[in-house]
């Protein structure tokens, strides 16, 4: 337990800190914003291209994880999805509840987290967690909320190609994109260029998790408690059960599925909280209250979550 501790309370003190430097005024929700938007346009795109350009391809694109991390995630969606309309939802709050079930933020908290069990993995996990979610799970999200929309009346390939080429315009997509660019041209880069790739993405953690923990303190925390609690349920414990029973199951079916520390980190990958951008992509629906009382539920109760799955698994 001790060592589980060591891990789990840097990720929320640093969080802790965010909330206090915010809820006493020393910076203030803009400010949040600022660094946040530093931490998802250079650090973190920084940090996916150097981790991808100095490995393999193979070692990269690990079949196993991306099948069982894909799976978990869109069964939590099939799931979620059946249970909200079983209960009278609306389209618009079932878009918004499985996506706060099944996009974790691999980014600004499970990267930190990674960092600090698996050190020399981290980069190549949040690579393949952001391989999973940009290129499958978030795009069906915002296709389901884009769909949602009254009256709308696009065809099913426009909406599906606006939110892709919106998807391709970010710049952790195109950080991702050169790493795998400059890795399946065997020609590397300059070591200059990777320090100071290196020393961006370094930046990114701690920021990262002060920005997090900042952001909370200017949530809203009106909403619908009860949806908003069964969202941050099935985010913090369907998702890495289900993405666990895949892990287990593939193997029967004759599919590959990732081994040892990449087996523990898919399933912890999954039990982060939902991505923070999160209450601004629901913002459009109507659905912000419901979205920032999810998050904050879920960010606060993955601090026991997480704690129990580490000294479970680690």
């Amino acid at each position: 337990m001790p060592e589980v501790l060591g891990i789990v309370f840097p990720i929320f003190a640093a969080a802790a800190l965010g909330f206090g430097l915010v809820r006493f005024a020393v910076f203030n929700t803009a400010d949040m914003h600022v660094l946040g938007r530093y931490v998802l346009n250079i650090a973190l795109p920084a940090l996916l291209c150097g981790a991808v350009a100095r490995r393999d391809m193979a070692e990269v694109l690990n079949l196993g994880y991306l099948w069982v991390f894909a799976l978990g995630g869109l069964a939590t969606i099939a799931l979620v999805y059946l249970f909200v309309w079983l209960k009278g939802v609306g389209p618009a709050r079932r878009a918004v509840a499985v996506m706060g079930a099944s996009c974790p933020n691999s980014g600004y908290v499970g990267f930190p987290v990674m960092l600090l069990v698996f050190p020399d993995l981290a980069g190549v996990i949040l690579a393949l967690n952001f391989l999973v979610e940009n290129v499958l799970l978030i795009p069906l999200c915002l296709l389901l909320m884009d769909l949602a929309r009254p009256g709308k009346d696009r065809s099913f390939l426009r909406v599906l190609g606006g939110v892709v080429l919106g998807l391709l315009k970010r710049p952790m997509v195109l950080g991702l994109l050169a790493g795998f660019a400059i890795s399946l041209s065997g020609l590397g880069l300059p070591a200059p260029v990777l320090r100071t790739l290196d020393m961006l993405a370094a930046s990114s953690s701690a920021l990262a998790l002060v920005v997090i923990g900042g952001s909370l303190a200017g949530l809203p925390v009106a909403g619908d408690k009860v949806l908003a609690s069964q969202i941050a349920l099935a985010k913090l414990v369907l998702h890495p059960a289900l993405v666990a029973g895949a892990l287990v199951t593939l193997p029967l079916l004759g599919l590959p599925v990732p081994e040892g520390a990449l087996a523990t980190a898919v399933v912890l990958s999954a039990a982060m909280p939902m991505l923070g951008i999160y209450p601004i992509l629901a913002q459009d629906h109507g659905q912000q209250a419901l979205a920032s009382l999810s998050l904050l539920l879920a960010t606060v109760g993955a601090a026991f979550t997480l704690t129990l799955l580490l000294a479970w698994l680690v």
